[in-house]
């Protein structure tokens, strides 16, 4: 039996990716090096220091900030993938000859800035909004209550915005799947919800996963929804950069909590190869 040779890039190969290498290099990690530099930085004086990760981590403030910024991702998470999983399945599962124009219109929301899908979500649930103005008129509420600016108004618009990333990543995994194992549990015997449960939720897996990493990527480097909907008293470490860089002009210091925030997003990526690792060698 023959070891099959790995062989080695070609110099054509190389010359096609360098395009690619310099263009990350330029836009990703040179700015990175600076950022990191940047938050190293004292405002006075010449010598590199640590003081506004000192600053950062000694504040009791800024890990309510940080519990915050987990606690509103884990949250949407919870809300958007199980809400995006009927949808994907329904889409990957469908014969229809709408299916395409459906698969669009569960997407088309992305074509729509976030901002102005923000807005929006600021007249629904404003004081004299949709919501309001059909609970009065129902007779549920005597008078208006303040629905936006707040936690939970962040959390429904963000939920709302992050919707069909979980459908795109749980759809593009579902539509992989064979579904000759479904029909092979049918034929023994399983009823619909033990087929669910023991063969399609399970190769499900990997796909919820992604969905999950990408909306609390996503979600706990919102900015705009926190800014407008949070009405300047929802903090998480976006809004508290855009502070620090906007108002205070403290460089250094929105430095640090950027470099916090990427290293949130390492951890995660980590944490979630290694449970999909341990997902598919169990599988």
């Amino acid at each position: 039996m023959k070891v099959p040779v790995r062989k080695q890039p070609s110099w054509f190969q190389v010359l096609l990716i360098l395009p690619g290498v310099a263009a990350l290099v330029v836009t990703f990690l040179f700015p990175l090096l600076w950022l990191a530099r940047t938050s190293i930085q004292p405002t006075t004086g010449h010598t590199l220091s640590l003081h506004a990760y000192a600053r950062l981590f000694e504040d009791s403030f800024y890990w309510w900030v940080i519990g915050r910024t987990i606690f509103i991702g884990l949250l949407c998470v919870v809300i958007t993938v199980p809400m995006a999983f009927p949808v994907a399945l329904f889409l990957a599962r469908s014969q229809s000859r709408w299916r395409g124009t459906l698969t669009a219109l569960a997407i088309a929301p992305l074509l729509t800035s976030t901002v102005i899908r923000t807005y929006g979500w600021m007249v629904i649930l404003g004081r004299h909004g949709l919501i309001n103005t059909t609970l009065v008129w129902a007779g549920i509420l005597a008078q208006p209550t303040r629905l936006d600016n707040g936690p939970f108004a962040t959390v429904v618009a963000l939920v709302e915005i992050l919707l069909p990333y979980g459908i795109i990543s749980i759809l593009s995994h579902l539509s992989r799947l064979d579904t000759e194992l479904e029909q092979a549990a049918s034929l023994l015997g399983a009823r619909r919800l033990q087929v669910f449960w023991r063969v399609l939720l399970p190769l499900s897996v990997p796909g919820l996963m992604t969905a999950s990493l990408l909306v609390f990527v996503l979600a706990i480097s919102s900015l705009v929804t926190p800014q407008l909907m949070g009405g300047g008293r929802v903090f998480v470490l976006a809004t508290e950069i855009f502070n620090q860089t906007t108002i205070a002009l403290d460089w250094p210091f929105a430095g640090a909590l950027s470099i916090t925030l990427l290293g949130f997003f390492g951890i995660f990526v980590a944490l979630y190869q290694r449970i999909l690792q341990r997902v598919e060698s169990q599988s």
